[in-house]
């Protein structure tokens, strides 16, 4: 399916937890994340399944040291390293989940980085890709300083390939909108622009017109709330013999 063919206006309100539990449900076995960022979904993941035992990786030096420093959870482990090169021994995982992070693995590496998904994963195991579309208000406001429309379409065709090559097989597609809520302007600018894995130094100029963007959403409380249109891509490792 491609990136602008989603069912708009019949998408519902869901999350990629909520989807994991539907699709994955990794009550226990070993749950690969590459790219857990801040890990607040890993840690959402590891008190729902305290029987699974969560490798979570992450390339950005700042986030990983801040994620093992408050890991108070015990089965979960944090380590360092992206998906184009994953320091775990072949078939040794039962799901891998890639929650908006396909996309910044460099473009080169994309496919360098499922062929170590395939390798990583039990036969019969499961992958799980979910990237934002490039549409809607959000993204409308986000592309002005940071314009992704690329990288997602060149993550989208490295999920093409692996299938087209037989790496791994199609098991399902889902599209939804996520609700993505800010207090305010200064808080999209702590949470956004102050990401650590991304250098987003806008000139004034653009600050302001991006503050401008922001602000046409806010509400009378001085809220702004976004429905975020993104799109679930569910692979397989083929079973042994299959």
């Amino acid at each position: 399916m491609k990136r602008r063919q989603y069912p708009q206006g019949e998408l519902t309100v869901s999350s990629d937890p909520e989807q994991i539990s539907r699709l994955l449900n990794p009550a226990d076995g070993v749950l690969l994340e590459l790219g857990c960022g801040t890990a607040a979904t890993t840690r959402r993941l590891a008190a729902a399944y305290p029987g699974a035992q969560i490798i979570a990786t992450e390339v950005d030096a700042i986030a990983l040291a801040e994620n093992r420093r408050s890991n108070d959870l015990p089965n979960v482990r944090f380590q360092a390293g992206g998906a184009e090169a994953i320091d775990l021994p072949d078939n040794s995982v039962d799901s891998v989940i890639m929650l908006k992070s396909l996309h910044h693995v460099p473009v080169a590496l994309m496919d360098q980085a499922f062929a170590e998904i395939a390798r990583v994963l039990k036969p019969g195991g499961l992958a799980y890709f979910s990237e934002p579309v490039f549409a809607g208000e959000f993204n409308a406001i986000m592309r002005l300083f940071h314009d992704e429309e690329a990288v997602r379409d060149a993550a989208y065709a490295a999920i093409e390939r692996a299938i087209q090559t037989q790496l791994l097989e199609a098991a399902g597609q889902v599209f939804f909108y996520s609700r993505r809520c800010f207090d305010g302007f200064a808080a999209f600018e702590s949470r956004i622009l102050g990401a650590t894995h991304t250098d987003f130094s806008l000139e004034p100029a653009l600050l302001e017109q991006v503050r401008q963007a922001f602000n046409r959403h806010l509400d009378e409380c001085g809220k702004a709330e976004f429905l975020i249109p993104q799109r679930v891509d569910l692979l397989r490792k083929r079973p042994a013999g299959a």
